[in-house]
Parts: C-alpha cells; structure tokens; sequence
C-alpha cells in the first residue's frame, strides 16, 4: 500500500541496520577497552580530556582505577548512557584516524543513500552512540568514498533528542525540521521498540533483519513490515509487494 504523503527523509539507526552488530561488540567495545589505560595514564590531567572525565559521577572520577572500573562494567552490560558513550567515542577517535579501525557497512548501504540524496531525499542518523562518534563511523567507512558524512543531513543521539524507544524523542527529531511532517519520516532500525515508538510518533517505520541480528519474535511481520535489505524498498520507499 503507497504511503499517503511522499518520504522526504530516512533517519537510520546504525548496529544491525547499517552495519553487523558484531563490529560495535566485538570490535569497537573491545578496542575502546584496549585504549582506555594508556588515556587515563597520559591524560587525567589534560585538560582536553576532563570533559570526558568529569561527566562521570563523582566517586567515578575520583581516580583512574574507579574511572577504569566503572567504564568496563559499563561497557560489558552494554549501557546506553551518555557519559559512557561520549568517552567511547573519544577512545575510538584515534582508532579511526591511525586505520586501525574503519567501519563495515552492508553492501547496499552506501549505494542507497547515494541513490536517496540523488533524489533530494534527506538522510539523517538516529544512534545511540554519541554524535561525535556516529560522525567518525560514516567518515572512516569500508565504502567507496569511505567519508558518508557529506550525505548525512542531521545527526541525533540520545542526548539531543532523548532515548530510541520513546515517543517523545521522534517528536523531538522531527521538531529540529518542521519543513517535513512526520507522516514524511521513514525511520529503518532493526529494533522493533524503537520502531514501535517511531510509528506511535506518526512517522513511518520498518524493520530491518540483518546477517547476525537476533531471531524476530513469530508475531512481528505480522504487525510490522520487515526487509532484510533497503533494496527491499522501492523508489517512494514502499517495501516491495506490500
């Protein structure tokens, strides 16, 4: 069934709609946790680097073992929190700048957001990840050209516009560019919560079920639409056959 009003911008999450989420497990938290003691060794009293520091609650900025500590129970329960998220993102800055670390993205990713912005369709991230390290993921991809970031229009977090599975936070989004109605939003996430909070929030909505996700529950594509590959979307942006 075609959509009542045209899509004029895709909001995409990033792990396990993107790119497999056993990068953001398997090599990004590791590498982040890797870099974390040379950082605090060299760079405690750097002033650079207290805005990272500081944004942690005070009996964890107290000292680098506890800073340390926290920072691995954190990252290995895979906590969504700000603080957490702004220094992984700063730990991975060098990684992406050195080589070490470059971003593998699906293989119809970068063809398709190249084929959207051709038509004047806006492409925008929603991540749970830190703005700052959403920007280092699309500037150091595995594609050709590997820096996405000039096709990107906006960039959302769980700070500027609050957590994925809220209604609120795609009303949030959504407010940041009033020329678009909601109704003309296209969000794409392999989370079905977020997808769920996106549709309540009026905008459009699809399930993404990549190579190495997590088996969907049998009721899903019974409730919501589901593709396995935005090549499974046709040139409005309808899932094909539907």
């Amino acid at each position: 069934m075609a959509a009542s009003a045209p899509v004029k911008v895709v909001l995409l999450d990033i792990e396990g709609t993107v790119c497999p989420i056993s990068f953001v497990k398997d090599v990004l938290f590791p590498y982040a946790l890797k870099a974390l003691p040379k950082t605090l060794e060299t760079q405690w009293d750097d002033p650079n680097f207290a805005k990272y520091k500081d944004a942690f609650p005070a009996e964890y900025a107290s000292s680098k073992e506890a800073l340390q500590i926290h920072f691995e129970v954190l990252v290995k329960a895979d906590v969504k929190i700000a603080y957490l998220k702004s220094l992984q993102g700063y730990l991975w800055e060098e990684g992406y700048a050195s080589g070490d670390l470059k971003a593998p993205l699906f293989p119809d990713v970068s063809g398709k957001i190249s084929e959207w912005r051709e038509k004047d369709i806006k492409v925008m991230i929603y991540s749970s990840g830190s703005v700052a390290a959403q920007k280092l993921f699309f500037g150091h991809t595995d594609a050709s050209p590997s820096d996405l970031t000039p096709q990107i229009s906006d960039w959302f977090d769980t700070v500027n516009a609050g957590l994925k599975t809220e209604t609120t936070s795609y009303k949030t989004i959504a407010s940041r560019h009033p020329e678009f109605p909601l109704e003309q939003w296209l969000f794409l996430s392999d989370n079905t919560k977020e997808v769920d909070a996106a549709i309540e929030a009026g905008m459009r909505s699809v399930v993404v079920q990549r190579p190495g996700n997590a088996p969907l529950s049998p009721e899903v594509p019974q409730r919501l639409q589901v593709i396995e590959t935005f090549d499974a979307l046709d040139g409005d942006l309808n899932v094909r056959g539907n």
